[in-house]
């Protein structure tokens, strides 16, 4: 498999987006904001390799080494290289994304036993928050918002007011399929109702190219189609898989990652249940699931 180099682009004096192409499993986006002498960066990439030329792009672009990290949530495609930041960068985070972390350990090596890593050191937000904070890098306002359970029980959106730009985490895969298995349905609808509220004219998804508001659209069908085929599927007593096999997916049959129907039905069939948002569900079986939706095989590590 052949996978393109990473990019920045610069939507605004100050902040750059960190594209990883082809935004598939494991292969997310970055960013970061300078000025004043100072560097904030989102996020950071799930193997060694990757966080070091995510590094030396910071360094390349002419900014300050960054001082701050912000997590959007726990998974480590997201979090696994911030030990290459840590410990001159504090690392910050919601609440719930410091204790999953921690809970989920070195989960991706146990998922994808084949993909070097490289040497990653679980490390966890230093600083947490519960509803929203805001920080300043110069003169540049930063706002990281929870939005609640959607993506994860531990999602932050980072917002640059003056910039008009919002740096989404995973509540948006740009020409993706959303993924909701440690996170909600209803909760991630409510979520792209706040990000639509921010009015951003430039969106920086978790995975994908950029974007802009139209990306909340699609999403939001998207969760609207996995409701409804959900209802149909829980009201004839079928399992999660056997209501994702008979599905179709039409105008979102061309995202990457597909399989991941069947996760989400196995979200929405937690909630059709009266389960809490963003309680666990039994992780195995939906990666099964998910590997019988790809035909059988294996899902892909594209780090």
């Amino acid at each position: 498999m052949t996978v393109a180099e990473p990019y920045l682009v610069q939507p605004a004096a100050g902040v750059y987006a960190y594209v990883q192409p082809d935004g598939g499993w494991c292969l997310n986006n970055a960013g970061f904001v300078t000025g004043g002498g100072r560097t904030l960066l989102v996020d950071t990439a799930a193997t060694e390799r990757r966080a070091l030329a995510l590094r030396a792009a910071v360094a390349a672009a002419g900014a300050a080494p960054p001082r701050t990290v912000v997590n959007t949530h726990h998974h480590g495609d997201h979090t696994y290289g911030n030990g290459v930041f840590a410990p001159e960068a504090l690392v910050l985070g919601h609440d719930n994304a410091r204790s999953e972390q921690l809970a989920a350990g070195h989960q991706l090596e146990a998922i994808w036993p084949a993909t070097d890593f490289g040497a990653i050191e679980i490390t966890p937000p230093d600083l947490t928050y519960s509803d929203r904070m805001t920080l300043y890098v110069g003169e540049t306002e930063v706002q990281v918002i929870h939005p609640g359970v959607a993506h994860t029980t531990g999602d932050s959106i980072v917002w640059l007011p003056r910039q008009r730009v919002v740096f989404t985490g995973d509540l948006v895969f740009a020409e993706g399929t959303p993924f909701l298995a440690m996170g909600s349905l209803s909760g991630s609808l409510r979520a792209l109702e706040l990000l639509r509220s921010l009015g951003a004219e430039t969106v920086v998804p978790g995975h994908g190219p950029l974007t802009d508001g139209s990306a909340y659209e699609a999403t939001a069908r998207y969760l609207r189609y996995v409701a409804e085929l959900a209802r149909e599927g829980w009201a004839q007593g079928l399992t999660p898989l056997e209501t994702a096999r008979r599905a179709d997916l039409g105008e979102f049959a061309a995202w990457r990652e597909s399989e991941r129907l069947v996760a989400n039905v196995h979200r929405a069939y937690a909630e059709l249940a009266g389960k809490p948002e963003g309680v666990p569900l039994d992780v195995p079986a939906v990666l099964w699931d998910m590997t019988v939706m790809n035909g059988g095989t294996p899902l892909p590590c594209h780090a």
